[in-house]
């Protein structure tokens, strides 16, 4: 049975490149949520968005052996019963909520599904841990107005985060942008609070109230899909773990449709010519299935070794660099991770092995 006493967790999703990291650091800059601590789901095997989170008090872990929809049963309440074993024994940081940024490619269903008690089955003594001393407060969905429109045409995750949110958050663009999507996201779940990132009225706190989540007050497919995910995983016992779901519309074996992630790493410093050819290629040299949809890093260049920059790409998009004052952790790697369906591995680290000096 879950305490009342039990610690808020607000799920903070949203599509590749919706700007999920960009809210989570405004959060945590905010003195009112300092005493928050941070799960960060990373779908590349080598960590990015941790480096890019704002760090201070906060407590941050990483789950970076798959999506969470997928590990829900062992990264995410590994993840928590964690954090309650350390608030135990009175080490680490205090915290008095948690947030959870998943990856862009997340399926809101499963993670639900986990949070949510007796809706899917506890394992021993940790997830009856987590189910007591964590409760699902609300659920946060970044969309962005840039970008948005061909991934809730094309990639259902992206539907379906919008559905289950509590709040959704329209970044890249002012009430201008905002105004033509407020009726399309209204009529897809209308239950949800809607905020332009950009006004100057917009205020977190509206985001982080306390509560429960309620799926009853979503749209009626919500409550379907938590039903199939328990259905699910009591026959198979292992469809988060490892995609074997049964054939079904509404929740492929395949989760994310052959999406992959492609991580490319070197130990010094980039030549900046041959990288700004690299990312060329990757915006304009896609060919046949190939379709890069996100590209995430940090990288240095030998002009310049100890100020990197923060790298993005949103499908074929190459946004402007973020420079940095310095590295933010002690991992000094240049890193790139790349997401899409049919990525050539080998031809692009042979093309990205000529950007190293």
């Amino acid at each position: 049975m879950q305490r009342a006493d039990a610690t808020p967790l607000f799920l903070l999703t949203g599509f590749l490149g919706a700007g999920k990291t960009t809210l989570l650091n405004r959060i945590l800059a905010d003195p009112r949520f300092a005493d928050s601590a941070v799960i960060i789901n990373e779908f590349g095997a080598v960590p990015v968005d941790h480096d890019l989170v704002r760090h201070g008090a906060q407590r941050v872990t990483i789950t970076a052996s798959g999506c969470l929809c997928c590990t829900v049963q062992g990264d995410l309440r590994g993840a928590l019963f964690a954090l309650q074993e350390e608030r135990a024994k009175g080490s680490g940081a205090a915290f008095s909520r948690v947030i959870v940024e998943t990856t862009g490619l997340a399926d809101p269903a499963p993670v639900v599904a986990g949070l949510i008690p007796g809706t899917l089955p506890a394992f021993g003594l940790r997830d009856h841990v987590v189910a007591r001393r964590f409760r699902l407060a609300r659920v946060i969905a970044a969309f962005d107005l840039e970008h948005g429109a061909g991934p809730l045409e094309n990639h259902f995750e992206c539907w379906k985060q919008l559905a289950f949110a509590d709040e959704i958050v329209l970044t890249k663009g002012g009430r201008a942008a905002a105004d033509p999507w407020l009726a399309e996201l209204a009529a897809l779940n209308p239950a949800a609070g809607l905020h332009v990132a950009a006004e100057a009225d917009f205020d977190l706190a509206a985001l982080l109230r306390d509560g429960a989540y309620q799926a009853a007050s979503k749209p009626e497919d919500v409550a379907g899909w938590l039903a199939l995910e328990a259905r699910a995983t009591g026959e198979g016992g292992a469809l988060s773990a490892s995609h074997a779901a049964p054939s079904s519309p509404s929740l492929p074996g395949d989760r994310h449709g052959g999406i992959v992630s492609l991580s490319l790493t070197h130990d010094g410093p980039l030549d900046r010519n041959g990288f700004s050819a690299f990312l060329h290629v990757l915006a304009t040299g896609q060919r046949g299935e190939m379709a890069l949809l996100r590209a995430k890093g940090i990288v240095a260049y030998s002009d310049a070794p100890d100020r990197p920059e923060v790298v993005h790409m949103v499908g074929q998009k190459l946004c402007p660099a973020l420079p940095l004052d310095r590295w933010p952790s002690a991992d000094r790697r240049s890193r790139l991770v790349l997401i899409g369906r049919a990525l050539r591995e080998e031809p692009l680290r042979k093309l990205f092995a000529v950007t190293r000096r």
